[in-house]
């Protein structure tokens, strides 16, 4: 039995549902509480919306317009600045693409070359010894989730204890993790590690641990210090590419990827859609957790999708150019239109694509939300120079007063 479906049962439907439940608690209650992982089976201060947002049933939009619903913008800024982590963190990874290349090629490297596979295993396997790090290794396996702060811990153990790549344990992450993302993922690891921040990495404590963990876990023998890498290179920062216009009244078919399970927010009624595809793409997921949900999500995505276009709506089991050109075609698209897939294995795929597809006569084109066109230029730094932008932003989109 799989428990992603039982844990995030994946439909809009119950991404709205527990959006509702935990609003009222979105203010004093979740910034005193967030910290805490009270184990698995204890609810706890966190909102366990981020595989919705990963695929986007639900947006940040819709996230932190029913927060401030509820709450004054200072009430609940910490779970509003949590999530706008996450958008911070696409639009950085959005401008500097070479980030996300050079891990993928550190992670090849340290797969054919670290003489210690055995460690690699045992640390997977939750069985290192260190308490608390092996029982969130197997509850990762198990569940697809780890609370944010035990992330955080454990990924200081595998990097600064255990001295074992951090590529390799962003990869760990990204196979089993249901909300596994390119951006998120590979970015909090390389903050941890020292290599996104310079002069800061982060070091677990047993202090902390027990503290924030209610005395579930005090591991002995966690490093003291936190060795940052000897040369960090300051990516090359590229101009965000530009915001895509399309003509809503020329013939499309519609392509819905695993980045962004909602295009009914993204394209107007009156875009005119003749068919519509949902991806499912084993090979633009990494493990059998994110495939879990996205496979149910689809199902769902399907069924509103073609309710909300009235159009014909199908699942694709991978991107098949040719495929993909013959439905365009017999639906008598000129375009093939999606909402704009950030940096990741999906853009990678749709990057592939775009020529051929161009050089057939049904071009793509994808689309941002107004919500990464807004925040996504202010990434240039760090989170605090963002920050500063997310009052006038808000009050912009009309999210707040």
């Amino acid at each position: 039995m799989n428990i992603i479906p039982e844990s995030f049962p994946a439909t809009r439907v119950a991404a709205l549902a527990r959006l509702t439940h935990f609003a009222p608690r979105a203010g004093q209650a979740y910034a005193s509480g967030r910290n805490t992982d009270p184990g698995p089976d204890q609810a706890g201060a966190v909102s366990k919306l981020s595989p919705y947002l990963r695929y986007r049933l639900i947006t940040e939009q819709d996230v932190i317009g029913s927060t401030l619903g509820r709450h004054s913008l200072p009430a609940a800024e910490k779970y509003v600045q949590e999530v706008l982590w996450r958008t911070y963190w696409k639009g950085w990874l959005e401008m500097r693409p070479s980030v996300w290349t050079q891990f993928q090629q550190e992670r090849g490297y340290q797969r054919d070359s670290f003489p210690n596979a055995r460690a690699i295993r045992s640390a997977e396997a939750g069985e290192t010894g260190i308490e608390g790090f092996d029982d969130w290794a197997r509850e990762l396996v198990e569940t697809g989730y780890l609370h944010n702060h035990a992330r955080m811990w454990f990924a200081s153990i595998w990097i600064f204890t255990l001295r074992l790549p951090w590529a390799l344990g962003a990869d760990f992450f990204l196979r089993h993790l249901v909300d596994a993302d390119a951006a998120s993922n590979t970015l909090s690891w390389r903050w941890v590690a020292g290599l996104q921040t310079a002069g800061k990495t982060y070091l677990a404590t047993s202090e902390n641990i027990a503290r924030f963990t209610n005395g579930r876990f005090a591991p002995r023998g966690l490093a003291t210090t936190a060795t940052m890498p000897a040369d960090i290179v300051s990516p090359e920062i590229r101009p965000l590419p530009q915001a895509t216009f399309f003509d809503a009244h020329k013939p499309a078919y519609l392509l819905v990827t695993p980045e962004d399970l909602h295009p009914e927010s993204v394209f107007g009624a009156s875009t005119k859609i003749n068919s519509t595809g949902v991806l499912r793409d084993p090979e633009t997921l990494w493990g059998n957790n994110a495939s879990a949900f996205v496979e149910a999500a689809t199902e769902d995505a399907v069924e509103r999708v073609g309710k909300a276009f009235k159009c014909p709506t199908t699942v694709l089991g991978n991107l098949d150019t040719a495929a993909l050109i013959a439905q365009a075609r017999a639906a008598g698209a000129e375009q093939i239109i999606t909402p704009y897939a950030p940096i990741g294995p999906v853009a990678d795929a749709l990057t592939r694509i775009a020529p051929i597809l161009a050089a057939e006569g049904v071009p793509l084109v994808q689309i941002r939300r107004a919500w990464d066109e807004n925040f996504w230029p202010h990434a240039t730094k760090g989170f605090f120079p963002f920050k500063e932008h997310i009052p006038k932003i808000l009050k912009d989109l009309g999210l707040s007063r």
